[in-house]
């Protein structure tokens, strides 16, 4: 598809454009999510003892080398991090899988798998619209 020639592409490009143009310093230099919070993470355990190491130990359990390496599952994690849109994950996962010698390439090609399986979870509950449609249509 040439996108120079699509109208939905050039509209979305004026969008981005318009609306996304750098904010002033002054309003990026201070975020909701604090990247420093993520070393936090483990303090979890804290409030909930027992409950925080049970989920430590899983989570510690679930990386190790299976029939999966730790770099696939590096990949995965990261994919996972941008459907479900943490931003400390996304951090995460991006250095863990730079670590492992996974590629820029690499990585997008999983958030655009990530976001192909997310947008047709989306379109695929568009059935249930049809079939209620249909019915209370009759």
């Amino acid at each position: 598809m040439d996108l120079n020639k699509c109208k939905i592409c050039r509209k979305i490009t004026i969008f981005v454009t318009i609306n996304l143009r750098p904010l002033p310093k002054i309003i990026m230099a201070k975020t909701y999510y604090d990247p420093a919070d993520l070393r936090k993470f483990g303090k979890i355990t804290e409030w909930s003892e027992e409950l925080g190491n049970k989920f430590f130990e899983y989570y510690g359990k679930v990386f190790e080398e299976g029939a999966l390496s730790a770099r696939e599952k590096s990949l995965i994690a990261l994919a996972v991090s941008h459907v479900v849109k943490c931003p400390y994950c996304i951090d995460a996962y991006t250095k863990d899988g730079l670590q492992k010698g996974i590629t820029k390439e690499e990585m997008m090609e999983a958030v655009h798998v990530g976001a192909a399986i997310e947008s047709g979870a989306t379109l695929v509950h568009g059935v249930q619209m049809m079939n209620k449609f249909e019915k209370l249509s009759m």
